[in-house]
């Protein structure tokens, strides 16, 4: 296919705006899947994308399209995620394209991540179309809509291309946009290879499946080639095009978007945004843009069972097979056991891999509070990474403890500022900006510590602005705050899976919440045991387990009342000493309670 009829474009999108919808449609229309082979969320080929509704996982395919004019042209769509958790993948699918469909939902307007991504977009230089998704909804407000587009993201009106992807309307009028007004591949600067590793996959019988884009140079299968940031090197067994299917090709020149099979066995040897060069004549640059993927929040992940530690490492391998933001090591509790430190690029990306790990490996696991990598500068000057309570330095040697904080963007209903204002206070926020969308919605620039947004923040947003409040966030960077270590003791004895980072306006209340939890689920023993909450050892919480009472005075019928005195004071003396030496056995269900909680 010559250069300047292949057009690599994207879609970018708010979550449910009718991205995966769109693809679908533009699949039929260029005839690259039949009816008959048809079904919803096509590129969507996990259980949980479908189910959620929503991409995990970017997708590429290869569509061949007549034009008007007979002229055929190469489309490679690649449908990126949405959720805020995967801009990493969004922005290298982005680096892959030279353009984007910008989709808004005709009915809900300019959200948070539409304006996070069209961003994105615009410093990579990508050409945008804006599309106006679901015009064909009772509720559909074109004209507000197009107005929102000009003012929020300096779009003209006049580039809106309208559509329906569920009914079908305006399909050809998106096509003919994209070849019409999305450039073609730029010429080469040099013949030297470079092709960009923008995803990668795993495949049980092949290895290691590399998706690619291919920015100059050619590539051929038997090359040998060298991945320039990794150091790894293969031979090319096996070139292709997805349509949607993978389809073998010989050659991929500059401008084509496709995937590569060679010896690589993990996916630990391949980095997205690195740059495939020839080992015969390497290319003297890699391609700009590269950047390590970070885990942001961290959890311990622990098996029920303890026999089935060993199942569970096999399962969380095979799962980094295909997911490589998933970061964990070996770590053991003393309450819970052997198990697994896990980094996850944020909280919905720890939701899908839990429920994996759940659903298709049959794991019966628990999970820790989940908690934040927090930089603590020690009183020697020196500066250690801490993502686990149980390795924060003892408070004499600790000068300061810096936290993590998030900017986001926060759209809501004008009605309800007054409630999101109080939760954005409550959880140490600062609203360091305010925007009118239009006569109805208000756009909010907030600074957050990010632990304060990690477990229920979007949750309440949403409950208070009735599922119509939308938020995006990037890293801001650290700043110092007064953190403490929150220890839960039982019976005077630290138990280390609940113990947490907390800012020090939060420990009481925090720590008031975990015993009272855990006074329900303890059961009672032969003497009353203390639940304490303590930072350091200022006790700051406590809550009781009466103990069970045997009657022990049951025998005595009247007579003088010294005699149950003597008995209630031998038996007083014996719990005592019973407390002394006595250890409180916490069942599993407890740890499972109390961590939910």
């Amino acid at each position: 296919m010559d250069r300047t009829r292949i057009r690599n474009f994207c879609i970018i999108a708010h979550i449910d705006h009718g991205k995966s919808t769109l693809a679908d449609r533009l699949l039929l229309r260029t005839g690259t899947i039949v009816q008959r082979e048809f079904r919803d969320q096509v590129l969507d080929a996990m259980d949980l994308e479908r189910e959620r509704g929503i991409t995990i996982r970017a997708h590429p395919v290869t569509m061949n399209f007549r034009a008007d004019d007979g002229t055929a042209y190469e489309l490679n769509l690649i449908d990126t995620p949405g959720h805020v958790d995967f801009s990493y993948e969004v922005s290298r699918s982005l680096a892959a394209c030279e353009g984007a469909l910008l989709l808004v939902d005709a009915a809900q307007g300019v959200e948070a991540q539409t304006v996070a991504n069209v961003h994105l977009a615009m410093q990579l230089n990508l050409t945008i179309i804006p599309v106006i998704n679901k015009i064909d909804l009772p509720a559909a407000d074109v004209e507000r809509v197009c107005h929102q587009i000009e003012d929020m993201l300096a779009i003209p009106r006049e580039e809106v291309v309208l559509a329906s992807a569920k009914e079908g309307i305006g399909t050809d009028d998106i096509l003919k946009a994209i070849i019409d007004r999305i450039p073609a591949p730029a010429p080469q600067v040099d013949t030297h290879l470079r092709a960009m590793v923008y995803s990668a996959s795993f495949d049980t019988y092949r290895g290691v499946v590399t998706y690619i884009r291919v920015k100059s140079g050619t590539l051929r299968t038997g090359m040998h080639v060298d991945f320039m940031r990794s150091g790894a090197q293969t031979e090319v067994k096996e070139l292709g095009i997805f349509a949607p299917q993978p389809i073998p090709v010989k050659v991929l020149k500059q401008g084509q978007v496709g995937y590569l099979i060679g010896s690589i066995k993990s996916l630990d040897e391949i980095k997205i945004g690195d740059t495939i060069t020839d080992t015969q004549s390497p290319a003297p640059q890699p391609l700009p843009g590269f950047k390590e993927v970070q885990p942001m929040v961290f959890s311990g992940i622990y098996p029920i069972n303890t026999s089935d530690y060993e199942a569970l490492k096999q399962s969380i391998d095979k799962l980094r097979l295909n997911d490589p933001a998933l970061v964990y090591q070996a770590e053991n509790s003393i309450a819970l056991g052997f198990g697994f430190r896990c980094g996850f690029l944020g909280l919905l990306h720890m939701e899908i891999v839990q429920e994996r790990l759940r659903r298709e490996y049959d794991m019966d696991i628990i999970s820790t509070y989940p908690s934040v990598v927090y930089k603590v500068v020690l009183t020697s000057g020196e500066e250690l990474d801490v993502d686990n309570p149980m390795h924060l330095p003892e408070v004499t040697k600790i000068k300061a403890i810096k936290e993590p904080l998030v900017e986001a963007l926060i759209i809501i209903p004008s009605n309800s500022l007054g409630d999101v204002m109080q939760l954005i206070r409550e959880k140490r926020g600062e609203c360091t900006h305010t925007e009118s969308v239009d006569s109805t919605r208000i756009a909010l620039t907030v600074t957050l510590p990010l632990s304060e947004i990690l477990v229920d923040f979007n949750d309440r947003l949403k409950s208070m602005t009735r599922g119509f409040g939308s938020m995006d966030y990037h890293h801001k960077g650290f700043e110092e705050s007064h953190m403490v270590k929150l220890d839960l003791l039982v019976n005077g004895e630290s138990v280390d899976a609940f113990s947490c980072i907390v800012h020090s306006t939060k420990a009481q209340a925090r720590g008031r919440n975990l015993v009272s939890k855990l006074k329900e689920v303890i059961p009672q023993q032969l003497y009353q045991v203390a639940l304490q909450a303590a930072i350091g050892g200022k006790i700051i919480a406590r809550e009781n387990v009466r103990a069970l009472r045997k009657n022990v005075t049951a025998k005595c019928y009247g007579g003088d009342i010294t005699r149950k005195r003597k008995l209630l004071e031998k038996q007083k003396e014996g719990k005592k000493r019973m407390k002394q030496v006595g250890k409180v056995n916490i069942p599993q269900e407890a740890f499972i309670s109390v961590l939910k909680a």
